[in-house]
């Protein structure tokens, strides 16, 4: 489907907002291919290490290495396709499902040492080129981009532009103050609020308290399924526990973040709350694949000896 919506005409894929992400369906709305691309990448990633790890009988750092070269060549293949729509956002949400992976595979510590070493040098690379050779980064980014980390950094100061909405969701989420102002009493205008920016809505209307509760029934969600993953000793399912793990952690720590300052603007919706039928099925599907794997899951009354 990443495929045939790079293809399609304008008439089928229309571009909304500077991204070629949708397809269009009449009056059914929209389809966007990678939010289901996010779950069957895991169920991918997933079948990639197990047969991996079933056919290797000695691991060796150049058996684990091997590994990770194909989880991140699987993954490369769908990136590539969001990064060009582009969707960057959804793009973080797909390496953040394959670090996932990589660090309940079983590859060696030492491996995964150096992989992350590397992705925290990438990261603290672009920082200094950021601070002290701003005019390097034109290179490989757009300067609609680069504003977009200049008005993160400082949104008020870019208030009447591209910091308009970072700079609104700021200020609506600290005039909730403690309890909020009431159910659809929000005063600070956010442009569509109802889709990435949904929680800055909770949060001038329901205040600290409300948006507390917003985030302990997402740590709660995530904790049940780390419970779940835990009672099967399956490999296949603890790595796509650990797969639905990452995604629904990195969806909620970046929409809060993006909404209160502490993170750039990517553009993920916040799961089953933001607006959008693809985002809410594609979550939906992804907790199916960890009922089922619940549902798997059976213990005996005394000896707690698992079948399936």
């Amino acid at each position: 489907m990443l495929v045939a919506l790079f293809f399609a005409p304008p008439s089928i894929a229309p571009v909304i907002k500077g991204a070629k992400a949708w397809f269009a369906l009449g009056i059914a709305g929209s389809l966007q291919p990678s939010e289901f691309m996010k779950v069957f990448l895991i169920l991918f990633l997933a079948k990639i290490t197990v047969d991996h790890n079933y056919k290797t009988i000695n691991r060796t750092l150049s058996t684990d290495f091997l590994l990770i070269g194909k989880i991140v060549g699987i993954t490369a293949i769908p990136l590539l396709f969001i990064l060009k729509q582009p969707d960057a956002g959804t793009a973080m949400v797909i390496a953040a499902i394959m670090y996932g992976i990589i660090i309940v595979s079983g590859v060696n510590w030492k491996l995964l040492v150096v992989f992350f070493s590397s992705v925290i040098s990438v990261i603290g690379a672009f920082v200094y080129i950021y601070i002290y050779y701003p005019d390097f980064l034109l290179l490989f980014l757009d300067q609609y981009q680069i504003e977009r980390i200049d008005s993160w950094l400082d949104p008020f100061e870019y208030r009447g532009g591209i910091g308009y909405q970072l700079s609104q969701s700021i200020l609506a989420i600290g005039s909730g103050t403690t309890s909020g102002k009431g159910y659809s009493n929000a005063e600070v205008i956010i442009p569509e609020a109802h889709s990435d920016f949904i929680f800055s809505v909770i949060g001038e209307e329901y205040g600290f308290l409300g948006s507390s509760v917003v985030v302990t029934l997402y740590f709660l969600l995530i904790y049940r399924i780390i419970r779940i993953s835990l009672k099967n000793k399956g490999e296949y399912e603890s790595l796509i526990s650990a797969g639905v793990i990452s995604m629904l952690t990195f969806h909620i720590f970046e929409n809060i973040g993006m909404v209160s300052g502490l993170v750039p603007i990517t553009g993920i919706p916040l799961p089953l709350l933001s607006y959008g039928g693809s985002s809410i099925f594609g979550t939906v599907l992804a907790l199916t694949l960890i009922l089922n794997i619940s549902a798997k899951t059976k213990y005996y009354m005394f000896d707690g000896n698992k079948y399936e």
